[in-house]
């Protein structure tokens, strides 16, 4: 209700708040004594769900934690009303605590207790409320009995198997199994709707089965519960009729409507009937699907895990198959419960201060906000308003506030779909002023150093401080001096004058706090004459000088070092008040000393080097080690004109030797960090004796010039006195900032610490930030020296807000840009599904695969690696390398795909595929196999060329180790090349088990080039090239073979050995029998002159005496009628054989050569040989020919 004028007064209000000018809520220091003191309305810190669902087979436990001081108290309403929890035995309430504990140890029923309880913190300040608690038992029911008729259905009809499960709470999930406790095989055919139904889009006669049972599983009671069983009996058909596709899911009409709040799962479903079955594919009216749609079922749900505005509107899914298509459109209606835009924060404020709490959020519809104080409402329109607070829509402001209106206060925003609760406790403190630090402390500090006095407090109102120097005048404030808002006083120089007692005074209407810091100043202690480089002969003494002048109230230590290393006094090294002596030196003594006097507040060091000598009259004086033209070095060091982060310095030029110094090196040498380590600070032209240095905070510098000429440089100056410079808070951010976790439950921060010249100040750390990302949670923070922090409990893999900031005594650096970290990983827990190849030829496939969704990675996604071997090869007897290999796809598509290539061809492949995040690989997916198509050869293994002869090359190949498929043979190709002329190119193939060839050479200088590759039915490999050597006759020989050694010569030799042994005994016979045979007086039929072949091939001799008569004088020379081959092989003799004289008609010769038989009287014969002959003559014959 609005106060009269409503809308004008709104709009001033508005208007006013516009232009407030509020005062910033006070920062309470972590002080243990204020924060002890501090009194403060309760905060809720841990409360149960909003709607909490319990086990009953537990205690029922309703979280309520808070704090306050005083501690609160705690109270509870059940359903509206005041819940007495002491009238009850079942319930108690936990100490210091308002958590409820209800036990059943002793009987009851959970059930009993449900219903809706909130919480109330109360101290002496206010009352603070969780939410509304929502308090539900859970159930799961059993499934009501029934009498499952089979279901009998036609081949190619749709259907619907009902599940139905008892309404459980939470809700079940559902599944479907087998008598065997197998899942059921699911499709794009057989599958199961949101609701738990199951679905066939048409019926095949393999589904007939007498086990289809319904499973709920309740998550409370880790139960599952199993319905009775559908028994499904299909009818056959020879032939199923085709038939275009009809919704099962959704039904009704060609369009619904579906409303989901903002946040939450959307799952839209379509399932169609049809033969065939129908594939499924989505639209969105006006748009693409986005990369937040997920597509599951076998597209028949579309899912978006959390839905957002612009995922609202009009989704249309079609069915189609062969015979037709059908249309669904469903509009999406997306509501928002309230969520937060600005929560209200608590507000820490001093009397008459002025501030506001702002309460913003948003929801559709747009929530309504409503405050509440201590749990009651707050009236716009009480007879009783505070003054001190006024209401503007989602602000509250507060102007003037006063002692004794802290309260918390309740911002409520709800529509017709939540509600959100918060507490906010606006608390009015009022706190006479403190001193946090140490009373009474000295401060000493060297003359002419920037110095800080300290002097933390606190109060509420906030106090007033001022410094006061020796109880007197007015307060400390410009010139040399300067006040911080945390209390500190800067002195910007300190000299001798400002020595005294400091005090400073903190000042608040509920009274006032003082604290003293008194301040010495002292003189800087400097080594006045330092120990200068020398040259000792063995056996001489050395000194080194460190005479050191100090403030006479600060006591002194001096030590020396030997090559940086503490040098031990005995009999023999000798240290007084001003020097060290080396008496009797000798070369161990040969080095860098360094004398170093320290005090409680500075220090100073200076260093020379010994340089031991054999004979003095081999090496000079110190003073002539220069040449002559080198520059002398500059002298009297002075420092002055000290400001924060530079200093003056001025020196005396040395005689620069008649070359003109062109430049003046100057150098520096800090004791914290690298002591004794001389560094360039800077160069300047040599016309200049006076510089302004710039310098870093928080270093204790020593000064040397170095003077330089076109000779080159001088020796080093004397160091100046030491100038420190004051500190200052960190400028650098560290670098290098990232979050990672090292386990699954854990997220290590990192960074890379400042450099030593950095840091500026003493007591370096660093200041973590780190909160989840896109939660709203406030950030978690702490303090650490080293480089890294580890979080624990953290959940696997999620974002982090983080950010980093380093600090020292003097003050926070700046803060670095906030980057995104992520709590550890781990193994990912669904595999890839559907792994297939298609497009497969010799070397590459392509390889497709279903994704897994995003949230099961459980990390950061890295890449879908596919191990893949070589299973054997399609070419027999050929033994392969079964090692696996790996390749990795990135792909964040909803069809992914990838080409596998380097295949080896006409082999047989086996492959699984895993989902990898930077840690771990996935369970694997199912094993696919393919078989590469056939290819061409690799190259044969070898391609030798010889010359074995001086009139021909000889070549030799062996087949290739990896034919990639089945070998059809070779090709040859060959040309003649004389220099850079080339001759026609020639070509020969050959069979596959061909692996040798000879080639004539027409001339002994022509050299050839030689090409030669395997063929397989896909074409010719890969060329294997040579190039023939230019052979020698002494290659030549080389190449020969010892003919004598060889088999095939020892075998011919034997042969003609045994020819000519056949031929003498042969003519021993004819000569011993008188030249004549006596064949023909063993015919019966007369013969005549000359012998005439016959028809049949047969020989007829007639004149019998005629021929004797005619022939007799050459009788001894007349050749024998040899017999010839007959087409099948056989040898034909003639009449006139040696068969005649043998025992029988198996006259022929042994393997050595001799006769088998004796010669004897020729048997008759009844018959004569057969008439097919052939030209070749007997070998028989052959031999009686010769002889």
């Amino acid at each position: 209700m609005l106060v009269q004028g409503g809308p004008w007064v709104l709009s001033v209000m508005s208007l006013l708040l516009l232009l407030w000018q509020e005062v910033s809520a006070i920062e309470v220091p972590l002080d243990q004594k204020i924060q002890q003191d501090l009194k403060q309305p309760p905060t809720i810190m841990k409360q149960s769900l909003k709607d909490y669902i319990v086990d009953p087979r537990d205690n029922i436990i309703i979280e309520c934690e808070a704090k306050g001081n005083p501690v609160p108290r705690f109270s509870w309403r059940r359903n509206g009303k005041f819940f007495n929890v002491g009238k009850d035995p079942r319930v108690t309430m936990r100490k210091r605590s308002g958590t409820l504990e209800i036990s059943f140890r002793s009987g009851g029923r959970p059930e009993d207790y449900e219903g809706e309880y909130q919480c109330f913190a109360s101290n002496d300040f206010g009352t603070a409320l969780t939410n509304k608690i929502l308090l539900r038992v859970s159930k799961s029911p059993l499934w009501h009995k029934e009498v499952l008729e089979p279901v009998v259905v036609g081949e190619g009809s749709s259907l619907v198997l009902a599940c139905n499960p008892p309404p459980g709470l939470p809700p079940p999930h559902t599944f479907w199994m087998n008598s065997a406790m197998m899942s059921i095989t699911q499709d794009s055919r057989v599958s199961m709707g949101l609701n738990g139904d199951l679905y066939f889009s048409n019926v095949l006669a393999k589904d007939s089965h007498t086990d289809y049972s319904c499973n709920a599983r309740f998550l409370f009671t880790h139960t599952i519960q199993q319905k009775n069983p559908f028994t499904l009996k299909v009818q056959t058909s020879r032939k199923v009729a085709e038939t275009p596709p009809n919704f099962l899911s959704p039904t009704g009409t060609d369009s619904s409507r579906m409303m989901v709040l903002r946040g939450q799962k959307l799952q839209l479903e379509c399932i169609a009937a049809g033969v065939p079955t129908p594939s499924i594919k989505w639209f969105k009216k006006g748009g693409d699907l986005n990369q937040k749609v997920k597509l599951d079922n076998f597209n028949k749900t579309l899912r978006i895990d959390s839905v957002s505005e612009e995922d609202a509107g009009e989704y249309m899914c079609m069915a189609n198959n062969q015979i037709g298509s059908i249309r669904h459109s469903i509009y999406v209606q997306v509501k928002a419960s309230p969520y937060w835009l600005d929560k209200p924060f608590n507000l820490v404020l001093a009397p008459d201060e002025n501030s506001r709490l702002v309460c913003r959020a948003n929801g559709n519809p747009k929530p309504l906000i409503q405050w509440l104080v201590n749990g009651e409402p707050m009236e716009s329109d009480s007879s009783l308003p505070n003054p001190s607070r006024s209401v503007v829509g989602d602000t509250i402001i507060f102007h003037s506030v006063q002692i004794g209106s802290s309260a918390v206060y309740q911002c409520n925003a709800s529509n017709h779909h939540g509600y959100l609760l918060a507490n906010a406790f606006v608390s009015i403190l009022d706190m006479a002023p403190r001193m946090l630090g140490a009373k009474n402390q000295l401060i000493k500090v060297i003359e002419n150093n920037r110095t800080f006095l300290d002097c933390p407090f606190f109060g509420s109102p906030l106090p007033e401080l001022r410094w006061f120097k020796n109880g007197q005048g007015s307060g400390l404030d410009g010139g040399q001096y300067r006040v911080y808002i945390n209390g500190s006083l800067e002195i910007k120089r300190a000299r001798v004058e400002d020595q005294g007692t400091y005090t400073c005074v903190a000042r608040n209407i509920l009274g006032k706090e003082e604290n003293q810091v008194r301040l010495e100043v002292k003189e800087p202690t400097r080594i006045v004459r330092a120990p200068e480089h020398q040259s000792a002969i063995r056996g001489t003494m050395a000194r080194f000088d460190c005479r050191v002048k100090s403030d006479l109230t600060l006591p002194i230590t001096v030590t020396w070092l030997k090559d940086d290393k503490p040098l031990s006094l005995g009999w023999r090294l000798k240290k007084d008040e001003d020097s060290l002596s080396i008496p009797d030196v000798h070369e161990q003594d040969e080095g860098t000393y360094t004398c170093t006097v320290k005090s409680e507040i500075d220090q100073d060091t200076a260093s020379a080097r010994l340089t031991v000598l054999e004979d003095a009259s081999l090496y000079p004086s110190q003073s002539s080690a220069l040449p002559a033209d080198y520059p002398d070095p500059p002298m009297d060091l002075e420092v002055s004109d000290p400001e924060a982060r530079s200093v003056r310095l001025t020196w005396i030029p040395g005689d620069d030797h008649n070359s003109p110094v062109t430049q003046f090196l100057v150098q520096f040498e800090e004791d914290h960090w690298e002591p004794g380590q001389w560094q360039n600070l800077s160069s300047y032209p040599g016309d200049l004796n006076s510089v302004i240095l710039q310098l870093s905070p928080f270093v204790n510098y020593q000064f040397r010039v170095i003077a330089i000429n076109s000779v080159g440089k001088s020796r080093p100056s004397r160091p100046s006195q030491r100038y420190q410079t004051s500190g200052a808070s960190p400028d650098a951010i560290p670098s290098g900032l990232k979050g990672w976790g090292t386990k699954n439950t854990n997220m290590e921060i990192s960074w890379e610490p400042l450099l030593d010249t950095e840091q500026n100040g003493p007591n370096l750390h660093y200041s973590v930030w780190w909160r989840r990302k896109d939660t709203g949670e406030e950030w978690n923070n702490v303090t650490t020296v080293g480089a890294k922090h580890i979080v624990h409990d953290t959940e696997t893999y999620v974002p982090y807000e983080i950010k980093l900031q380093a600090r020292n005594d003097f003050g926070p650096g700046p803060e670095s840009n906030i980057i995104i970290g992520y709590s550890g990983e781990d193994k990912p827990t669904a595999p890839p599904t559907d792994l297939h190849v298609s497009k497969i030829d010799s070397t590459n496939v392509n390889v497709h695969w279903t994704p897994v969704d995003p949230n099961t990675v459980l990390g950061e996604f890295k890449e879908y690696r596919l191990y893949y071997w070589r299973e054997g090869s399609m070419v027999k007897g050929l033994h392969v390398n079964k090692e696996k290999k790996t390749k990795g796809f990135y792909s964040t598509v909803a069809q992914p795909t990838g080409i596998l290539t380097d295949l080896q061809p006409y082999s047989h492949y086996r492959m699984f595929m895993v989902v990898a995040n930077s840690r771990y690989d996935g369970p694997p997916s199912n094993h696919a196999e393919f078989h590469t198509k056939e290819g061409v050869p690799d190259l044969p293994q070898f391609f030798k060329i010889l010359q074995r002869s001086p009139d021909s090359i000889h070549l030799e190949w062996d087949k290739p180790l990896e034919p990639n498929g089945i070998l059809i043979g070779y090709t040859l190709n060959y040309q003649a090349v004389n220099g850079s002329r080339v001759g026609h190119m020639q070509m020969e193939s050959f069979l596959p088990n061909v692996t040798a060839y000879r080639l004539r050479l027409p001339d002994q200088a022509i050299r050839y080039r030689f090409y030669l590759a395997a063929l397989t039915e896909v074409g010719a490999g890969k060329v294997y090239a040579e190039e023939s050597p230019h052979f020698t006759n002494e290659a030549y020989i080389k190449d020969q073979v010892d003919i004598a050694t060889q088999g095939w010569f020892i075998g011919l030799m034997c042969a003609i050995a045994l020819i000519i042994l056949i031929l003498l005994i042969v003519c021993f016979i004819k000569r011993s029998r008188g030249g004549k045979y006596p064949v023909r007086d063993k015919k019966d039929l007369p013969l005549e002159g000359v012998d005439q072949k016959g028809e049949d091939g047969s020989f007829d001799y007639q004149n019998e005496n005629e021929n004797e008569k005619e022939n007799s004088s050459d009788e001894d020379n007349k050749p024998l009628q040899g017999s010839q081959n007959s087409l099948d092989g056989g040898v034909k003799e003639s009449d006139d054989s040696l068969v005649d004289y043998g025992e029988g008609g198996d006259g022929q010769f042994n393997e050595d050569g001799s006769f088998i038989g004796q010669y004897t009287v020729k048997k008759d014969k009844d018959e004569t040989e057969g008439n097919e002959s052939s030209e070749a003559t007997s070998p028989v014959n052959a031999i009686y020919s010769l002889a």
